[in-house]
């Protein structure tokens, strides 16, 4: 057995998907691209903030004056292109093995993406769909509100404070901590958000079923 470290002892996990199950930034810097140009905003600046948010909860951040009934009606169309879109959608390494690994045990997904953007890029990431996920359509505020973090333990049926939550962006990290959960931050973006423990990617992470039914996640030395 490889030396690692124990993370702690959980009852549930709580996965984003963009960023931390899925590396989706091709498609997703492509078209808020395309949006920052028709807008004539800096495409640099709006992809600092794009992570983690709905769409519409982005364009709010970036255009506070703009009526939301034009956010929700872009955020729609944006979702259509992103879903049309799976060019460079591949799976962030490890991500196979772990989603294999926690088969049985309770999990669920919570993303800012839709159920059709989410079944999209998951498929094309060749990643099994948890039975139990938390979608854009499910939730009337986005990360970083911890509406979907909450929901998602809520429907695991255990307390907030029991889960781990994994993410990758600012949004989803302070959803997550808003939520009262312990935060594994995954990849480059979640590295100076200061999570419970960062690693690069899924391949160190490793859990083990407790026979009480809960989870021992450990990260093992590389």
């Amino acid at each position: 057995m490889p030396r690692s470290v124990t993370v702690g002892v959980f009852k549930a996990l709580l996965l984003d998907m963009d960023g931390t199950l899925v590396n989706s930034d091709a498609v997703v810097e492509r078209c808020w691209r395309r949006w920052a140009a028709r807008e004539g905003l800096d495409p640099e600046a709006v992809l600092k903030v794009v992570h983690g948010r709905q769409g519409y909860a982005t364009m709010a951040v970036l255009l506070p004056d703009r009526p939301m009934e034009q956010n929700h009606a872009d955020n729609r169309a944006m979702l259509a292109e992103e879903t049309a879109d799976t060019d460079g959608v591949v799976p962030i390494a490890g991500a196979p093995a772990f989603m294999d690994a926690i088969v049985g045990l309770p999990h669920a997904l919570v993303t800012s993406a839709d159920e059709a953007l989410a079944r999209t890029r998951m498929t094309a990431s060749g990643l099994r769909m948890p039975e139990t996920r938390v979608t854009a359509e499910r939730v009337g505020a986005s990360k970083p509100d911890p509406e979907g973090f909450l929901k998602g333990a809520a429907e695991l049926g255990f307390a907030p404070a029991d889960c781990i939550a994994f993410e990758d962006s600012e949004a989803g990290i302070t959803a997550a901590r808003a939520a009262g959960m312990r935060v594994v931050g995954i990849g480059p973006r979640a590295a100076e958000l200061s999570p419970d423990v960062h690693v690069e990617d899924l391949t160190r992470l490793r859990v083990e079923a407790v026979a009480d039914g809960s989870i021992r996640l450990h990260v093992d030395a590389s």
